[in-house]
This record gives structure tokens, sequence and C-alpha cells, in this order.
């Protein structure tokens, strides 16, 4: 497990800000307030920034069923497995984690929400630090390579994080992106990819990193094929269109270990110098799990020939 360690006031800071975004400037109805209490704590920044600026309800409607497909881990079921769980999630964390608010806002209700049930829990009700006079809990995360730690400083039941080990952000981005673990103890990688807009050549260039890949062999060649699945908006939240676009890197094995990225280019014309880019990767022959992020595009206007 990476050594890394982060105090709280650090490191769920952010956890925190993704439940206390500022919320609408106007008034919702009834179905996207009640949507937005709870998803807006999985919802990215750039998430957050178009719901709160949709103008009506059946705009906020039509990007509530996009949220969800979006994170459906097999969108040719009725089910979508991934909303089930966030909320059988926040209903363990309401009736479980009872310090005086809900269970859903407390520091282990939200990590319960993000990381699901820990692999390993210890809790020592005896221990040498003078500055937490009650017990101290460690969660561990095998499929995340992940520990936390609670400490009820006062000893009277209310748990708060103090510190970390392993990739918190990883697995936390991992999970609001829609991934969820489908085994216990499961290791889980996120491709933490790029992507970025060139308003010269007019195309969307996404970066993976290479080490994330299950390359398979095809003839000698190491080789993956991916499906991209985008969605584009504007800055007002509108959706401006959606369409896939399927890829196949294909290399020898020196190439690609020389590599630190994969890198795929799809032409793309939009003039707005401000949008935002929304990709689901899919990797079609088992070379990669689905992944998702979303982009903030700025700058300035293409000029006019």
């Amino acid at each position: 497990m990476p050594k890394k360690v982060m105090t709280f006031a650090a490191a769920f800071a952010v956890v925190l800000a993704s439940g206390c975004s500022s919320g609408p400037k106007i008034a919702l109805d009834p179905d996207s307030r009640s949507f937005y209490e709870y998803a807006r704590l999985i919802m990215t920044g750039e998430e957050n920034d178009i719901f709160t600026h949709l103008p009506d309800a059946e705009s906020r409607k039509e990007f509530i069923e996009e949220f969800w497909r979006k994170r459906d881990p097999d969108p040719y079921t009725e089910e979508n497995e991934y909303k089930t769980e966030f909320y059988s999630r926040i209903e363990y964390a309401n009736k479980r984690f009872k310090e005086g608010p809900p269970g859903w806002k407390t520091d282990r209700g939200r990590i319960y929400i993000y990381m699901g049930p820990p692999d390993k829990f210890d809790e020592f009700f005896t221990h040498e630090d003078a500055s937490v006079r009650g017990p101290i809990l460690w969660w561990i995360y095998y499929n995340y390579e992940l520990g936390i730690e609670f400490v009820d400083e006062r000893n009277n039941g209310t748990y708060k994080i103090r510190e970390y080990t392993g990739d918190f952000f990883g697995a936390l981005d991992s999970f609001k992106s829609g991934d969820i673990p489908t085994a216990k103890g499961e290791k889980r990688k996120f491709a933490n990819f790029k992507l970025s807009y060139d308003r010269t050549k007019k195309e969307i260039v996404i970066s993976i990193p290479v080490d994330v890949f299950n390359f398979s062999d095809a003839a000698g060649m190491l080789q993956a094929e991916l499906g991209f699945h985008f969605f584009i908006y504007a800055v007002d939240g509108a959706k401006i269109e959606e369409f896939d676009r399927d890829q196949v890197f294909s290399g020898t094995q020196d190439k690609v270990l020389e590599m630190k990225e994969v890198v795929f280019t799809f032409p793309y014309a939009q003039e707005a110098a401000r949008f935002y880019i929304d990709v689901i990767i899919l990797g079609k022959d088992g070379s990669l799990g689905k992944t998702r992020k979303m982009f903030e595009i700025k700058g300035m206007r293409t000029p006019a020939p």
C-alpha cells in the first residue's frame, strides 16, 4: 500500500466540498430538488456547474436521466446497479452512523457511500494517543489499496477522519465516475486519462496511461480496441450533441514498453469559446474497464477564415 499520508484537513475537505457545492440560483422543482440533495455527492464540478445553470424542469429531467445512464455498469439490464448501490449506501449510512446529523453527512457515512463497506475493520479502544479520548478506527479497502483512520477525540461517539494512506483521490474519482468493484477484495486501477481540444486541428485529443491497459495479443502485436462515447454541453448546460467513436491501438511489445501514454484523436469542430466534454471509455476486448471523466474546455474562438 502506498505510504502517502495526508491529514483530514487537507484531504477530506474535498469530500465535504462535493456535498456542499453552491446550489442552483433558481428554485428547483420537487423531483430536481430530491435528486440534487444526494446526487451532488457524486457530481463532478463540471456536472454541478451544468445542473445549476439549467433553466427549467424539462432540461433538468434530461440531465438526471443522462446522469444515471452514464454510470450504469450494464445498460443492457433494466436495473441500474450503480444507482441502486448508491441509494442503498445512503440508507445504510443513515441507519448505522447516528452522530447527530443524518448519517450520510457524517465522516464515516460519506466514506461508506464513496467506498462501500471496508474489507478490513480495526478498532482500538486502548491506545497511546493522548489527544484521542475515545476509540480509533481503521477501515481498509484492498480493492482501492486505501486505509482510512477515524478518531473519536472526545469519546462521545462522533468520529472524524484524521488521516489516510493510499490513493484517496483516485478512489474518490473512480466511484464518482461510475465505477464500483464487482468482487470483494478486487483491486481497482483508475484510468486517470487526459483530454484536450486542439482548435487549430479541430480535434479532441485523449491520452490514456499505458499501464492501465490489459493488451490482447493479435498476431504478435499488442492491441486494444476501445469504444468512446462523447457528450458535448454548452456553458448554459444545454446538450449540444452525443456521439460514439471506436478506435483500435496496435503496437509491438518494444514500442509499448517505451510509451507512457496511448494517444487517440477524434476530428471534431466546435467554435464555442467554452464548453464541456464528458467521455465514457470502454475496452471492447477487455483491454480496459469502463472509465469516465468530464472536462471543461476553455480558450479563444477559432478565428474566421
